[in-house]
């Protein structure tokens, strides 16, 4: 591959296509956290990204053979670098308005994210696509063979050097538009060695043309507002896109999108979302421990809690400051979302406090402890753990949970139609473990929101009526009158399977909800500013 007397190095346009490689499987990685806000990271979402990649590539190469022969030169490839890198601009900019304007397409779900798909990484991944055919004809090697050869493993090579350097070293450490920045400097920063040293006028200038559109780019949108408020903090995991975003008092956890957690900065421990608020309900369907009707709260027979799942941690910071008797547990796969909540959603050192950073099932598999109450905060709209959902794991759950112990699980679906195929699935998988199974849906309407399935080891089943009278003799803190009169005591499972680790077809049972909004309710706040 251009072999000197020197030693090895890369010609010009060896180099163009090392840099095309890179800058394609970058921002084809890239794709996917762009549109996962918009469409979710489902198979579907990640089958198109990669569909339309190499539908583009194969396009490029193609208009780029049929042209190689007459048309290529130093220069061209760098007018398709310099394109490029201002399409890359343009995404920069524009990227969330072109991701709403193609999200109402009346497409079947699963097909949902391919217009934006098309739009957004179609025209510079077919730029990209003529790289190397063009190259290829400007190689000084002997014969076709040997140029196609050089072509496919310089490519490839830049390839992985884009796909470990934009998941390894990128993703987790900056945003979505740096490293898009990133990579059109890349491109620009490539255009001018192909140019080098002669650097002629017009080229030259419309490189550092380029060059100032990309840094003009990053500094439309950081200015640090957004329709979600004023943008604290925001960074991109290895597991998703975080931000946090202050509006109107309170403040606001979005993963991949989608409001997760939120904290009243005035009332840190009020529930905000209305959801939060069940969390307590199984302090209501215990049998053991003390109960009185004193105006002092506390949690009866349950002494240990863990969440699976931190997010704000709305529930472990109300659990800690409400009934002194409750160690929590805390297991958490993504790092970043630890160090944010204590750095934004006041989570201190407490002896009553245990985080964990890791997976929630491999943490239930190894813990030495069992439960009073398991709280599974893990699911997503659109990206749920498969494991966290299977039989298998719910009897894992129920082997880890004292002898009335209870399974509490935050499920996002619609309570019936096609889009709660997965609440149903997950409702029907959870009664073959538990002897008893309650739904308790938190948003008043058939759309997407938050349904919360209780699953108990008591073969005696609550009625409403008994719950609300546990509400009003037990002290817990919070009354839940209301959340008690959401019971839904006809789930239809018939038509929907039990999901097993061999066979848990999460992402099909997902895919109705795909283009459906997503529906948080807010907690209700009394005449005296104070909620639950």
């Amino acid at each position: 591959m251009g072999a000197t007397d020197t030693g090895w190095q890369l010609d010009k346009p060896e180099l163009a296509v090392f840099v095309s490689g890179v800058a394609s499987m970058g921002l084809e990685i890239l794709a996917g956290r762009m549109v996962a806000p918009q469409f979710g990271s489902s198979i579907y979402t990640w089958g198109s990204i990669i569909g339309v990649f190499l539908a583009a590539l194969s396009l490029g190469y193609w208009r780029g053979g049929k042209q190689a022969a007459e048309r290529a030169t130093n220069s061209k490839l760098v007018v398709l670098l310099l394109a490029t890198a201002a399409y890359v601009a343009l995404l920069i900019v524009g990227g969330d308005l072109m991701l709403r304007g193609t999200s109402g397409f009346p497409l079947p779900p699963r097909f949902a994210s391919l217009p934006a798909i098309v739009l957004l990484f179609g025209p510079p991944t077919y730029l990209l696509g003529f790289i190397s055919p063009y190259a290829a004809e400007l190689m000084p090697k002997d014969g076709t063979g040997e140029a196609s050869g050089h072509v496919y493993a310089v490519g490839t090579i830049g390839s992985i050097v884009g796909a470990f350097g934009t998941t390894f070293l990128l993703i987790p450490t900056l945003s979505v538009d740096i490293i898009g920045l990133v990579f059109g400097l890349l491109l620009v920063g490539t255009s001018l060695v192909v140019l080098f040293p002669e650097l002629p006028g017009r080229p030259t200038v419309g490189a550092v043309a380029v060059a100032l559109l990309l840094i003009g780019s990053i500094a439309v949108p950081s200015v640090g507002y957004s329709v979600t408020g004023e943008v604290v903090h925001e960074t991109q995991t290895p597991y998703q896109e975080l931000r946090v975003s202050d509006l109107g008092g309170t403040r606001t956890l979005y993963l991949d999108g989608q409001r997760h957690s939120a904290m009243d900065l005035d009332q840190p421990t009020r529930h905000v979302f209305e959801y939060t608020r069940y969390f307590h309900l199984p302090l209501l369907m215990t049998d053991g421990g003390s109960w009185d009707d004193t105006n002092e709260s506390h949690a009866g027979s349950v002494d240990r809690v863990l969440f699976v799942g931190g997010g704000g941690f709305t529930g472990p910071r109300r659990f800690l400051a409400e009934y002194e008797n409750v160690t929590v547990d805390v297991v958490e796969i993504d790092p970043e979302v630890i160090d944010v909540s204590r750095e934004y959603f006041g989570v201190e050192d407490h002896p009553r406090l245990n985080v964990h950073n890791g997976d929630g099932r491999q943490f239930l598999r190894e813990t030495n402890h069992t439960y009073d109450l398991v709280v599974m905060d893990a699911y997503k709209k659109d990206k749920v753990p498969f494991h966290l959902t299977t039989v298998e794991f719910m009897e894992l759950a129920r082997d880890r949970l004292d002898e009335d112990g209870i399974l509490f699980a935050n499920v996002i679906s619609a309570p019936s139609g096609s889009a709660s195929q997965f609440y149903r699935s997950e409702y029907r998988t959870m009664e073959e473990v538990f002897p008893q199974v309650y739904s308790f849906p938190t948003a008043g309407a058939n759309v997407v929101q938050n349904i919360e399935v209780v699953a108990t080891k008591d073969d005696e089943r609550l009625t409403r009526e008994e719950l609300l009278a546990r509400n009003d003799r037990r002290s817990i803190g919070i009354d839940l009158s209301s959340e008690i009169r959401t019971l839904d005591s006809d789930v239809a499972t018939g038509d929907v399977p039990i999901l097993r680790d061999d066979d848990a077809p999460v992402d099909a049972l997902l895919e109705p909800m795909a283009g459906q909004q997503y529906v948080v309710t807010r907690a209700t706040v009394n005449a005296t500013g104070a909620a639950g």
